[in-house]
């Protein structure tokens, strides 16, 4: 760094967070785990084909890679997965098992052999899927969650708890693996099996139905065979989300429930009576995107590791007897749904402004916390990382909103005095999830350049309260849209940005509101439009997988009563009415937000000569993995930006836009 500050126009300083170091950087670790006393977690490689590994912490404090390339541990059950691996010490070593993305079958491995499958390949379709499972080597068999798709629809599928053997017999026979459910509709979580082994607690919902929205806690008796029997609901409903379940030592189950509006920890003991733990505003739980996410975990001594909190995340551990949390100590600021004990150890995976994912060991004795493994390593000088603010805006109707302001910073560069600042608005897909407050090169790549990012997390998000939640309800569309929109012309009306070189960007759920943000507002210069929903009548009658075919029941409503309202959101249908460039990013293999949806808007934008980028990424889906595809994604967005708002960022290739 310079000892001198040079002035240079916003969008023009020289940054050496480039487009290939953000790619690098991007994903996180995952589902950490314990395999006796090592801790294991999945790991990205960006640079192996956005592949993930598993990866082991051994006794002398090395990280070693478990599985070489072209392993890919990851789960496709609701194509966004889940657990994807468990493991457990025997007398000879660990025995893991795994799911492998390219073939979704689940795997045994053991460190010094190749691993072998144990269940089939499909002859149907999109195949068998596995997901959450749980080794019980005693009973010689691995209990998880098994998808098969019975046909070529995206909602030809079925679900069941199902028992694979651990021998390989049903590596070439679907008739050995044991179904241990038969109401295989639902969707459901891996079973969890009572310590002395005679019952079975698991949770399952129904469309249209999100496990948001609205789940059931299924319990069952353990037969002698094997079999479950007598499964009922003993918790939960429509209206209540339960977001995961443990056995505790004594037999009696802990859950977590947003009874009350908040996701909080339960105790029910069997007499069926429930006691709150930690009777708090704010959330023991979140949106169960991923099959085996956990936000709690149980500890020897009747503790309770948990992740919570309001609009941010900690790690601590809770005393039942007292409802007292005492949060680690350390930099972090936000923890995924991850954790494992063992003993008195906690593995979660933290994040802060300043460091990305990294996992975390507590010691639930001393309180001491301590980095054990991706640990955060400064790839530049953190003079260039981004100073966030929390902020809160006043929306319509004086409804809050909550955000994240990036403003732009660089150590040796400001801007003339009199210039405002050019600002991307970021929308998070889900959309019932949010944007966490952590260190994140691609707002890096921006900010260090002199643009400001400003993340929002509208109306409908997660981790401020059910009611916060549901203002969505029917509203996908039209709340999201307002509550950025209100953060764009809040930080123009303060001075903070430019009102005339305003963007929006998302992906996913984030894309249509970047979409329909275009279409229904004139906020914008433009926008970046990553895989998203365009059109809801086609994505919600067939177009998109079974997990959210109905999903938009409760964001738009029931398509048979409101048609019109369908049509009328839907930006593929007012492609007439965007005026603002944009840039268009689709992966060629998603089946979630499949590529016919950015044709049939492209279609539509045919004679319009309105400036605009379409790109698709061969081999990608639904969120980009590849190292190469993401570096195109960040210089031609920052391209797109320079062309319009009239920056001039060195080192970037031009974008071609169509007229």
């Amino acid at each position: 760094m310079g000892n001198s500050v040079q002035t240079l126009a916003y969008g023009s300083w020289p940054s050496p967070i480039d487009a290939a170091l953000a790619a690098a950087h991007d994903g996180h670790p995952e589902f950490v785990g314990f395999v006796g006393d090592e801790a294991w977690w999945t790991e990205p490689r960006p640079t192996e084909g956005g592949r993930r590994t598993l990866v082991r912490r051994t006794a002398d404090g090395t990280e070693e890679s478990v599985l070489p390339a072209p392993w890919n541990v990851r789960s496709r059950v609701i194509e966004y997965g889940g657990q994807p691996w468990a493991g457990v010490m025997r007398d000879d070593g660990p025995l893991v098992v795994f799911v492998n993305f390219a073939d979704q079958r689940l795997y045994r491995y053991e460190p010094g052999g190749e691993p072998r499958p144990l269940t089939p390949v499909s002859p149907v379709g999109g195949g068998l899927r596995w997901v959450d499972p749980q080794p019980h080597p005693e009973r010689g068999e691995v209990w998880c969650v098994l998808e098969e798709f019975t046909g070529e629809g995206p909602t030809d599928v079925r679900r069941v708890v199902a028992a694979v053997p651990l021998d390989g017999s049903a590596a070439e026979d679907r008739t050995a693996v044991r179904e241990l459910t038969d109401d295989n509709r639902r969707f459901v979580t891996g079973p969890r099996l009572s310590p002395d082994g005679r019952r079975a607690a698991w949770l399952a919902w129904d469309h249209p139905r999100m496990p948001w929205d609205g789940t059931d806690l299924v319990v069952a008796e353990v037969a002698d065979d094997g079999t479950l029997r007598g499964a009922r609901t003993v918790e939960g409903g429509p209206d209540e989300s339960i977001a995961q379940v443990e056995w505790a030592a004594d037999g009696t189950l802990v859950y977590s429930s947003d009874r009350t509006g908040y996701w909080n920890l339960y105790h029910r003991d069997d007499d069926g009576r429930c006691t709150a733990l930690c009777a708090r505003e704010e959330e023991f739980g979140g949106p169960l995107w991923k099959i085996g996410w956990r936000w709690f975990a149980l500890l020897d001594d009747g503790q309770i590791a948990v992740v919570h909190g309001r609009g941010a995340t900690a790690l601590g551990i809770l005393d039942p007897e007292t409802g007292q949390v005492v949060d680690a100590a350390g930099p972090w600021t936000e923890f995924t749904p991850t954790l494992a004990t063992h003993g008195g150890r906690v593995l979660g995976i933290g994040a802060s402004p300043r460091s990305a994912y990294e996992v975390v060991e507590l010691d639930a004795v001393t309180g001491e916390a301590r980095v054990i493994g991706a640990a955060h390593d400064d790839p530049v000088d953190p003079a260039y990382y981004p100073e966030p603010q929390i902020r809160t805006f006043l929306g319509p109707a004086g409804r809050e909103i909550h955000a994240h302001i990036y403003p732009p910073h660089h150590p040796d560069h400001v801007a003339p005095g009199t210039e405002l600042p050019p600002y991307v608005i970021w929308a998070h897909g889900g959309p019932t999830s949010r944007a966490p407050l952590v260190l994140d090169l691609a707002i890096a790549y921006f900010t260090s350049r002199g643009i400001g990012v400003a993340e929002v997390n509208y109306g409908g998000s997660t981790g401020y309260g059910r009611e916060y939640r549901n203002r969505l309800r029917e509203q996908w569309g039209v709340v999201d849209v307002e509550d950025c929109a209100a953060v764009a012309l809040a930080l123009a009306d303060e001075g903070t940005a430019d009102r005339t070189r305003l963007a929006v960007r998302g992906g996913s759920a984030g894309g249509w509101t970047t979409a329909a943000s275009l279409a229904t507002t004139d906020v914008y210069a433009c926008g970046t439009i990553l895989y998203p929903i365009l059109d809801l009548t086609t994505w919600g009658s067939g177009e998109t997988h079974d997990f959210e075919s109905q999903y938009l029941e409760s964001l738009v409503g029931p398509l048979a009563e409101e048609p019109m309202r369908y049509t009328e959101r839907s930006p593929a249908e007012h492609a007439d009415r965007i005026s603002a460039p944009f840039l268009l990013l689709q992966g060629l293999d998603d089946v979630i937000c499949p590529p016919a949806q950015c044709e049939r808007f492209l279609a539509r934008m045919e004679g319009r000569r309105l400036p605009h980028a379409y790109i698709a990424f061969e081999g990608e889906g639904h969120g980009f993995r590849r190292a190469e595809t993401m570096v195109r994604v960040l210089e031609a967005e920052l391209s797109l930006y320079a062309q319009v708002f009239g920056l001039n960022p060195p080192g970037i290739p031009t974008l071609e836009l169509a007229k």
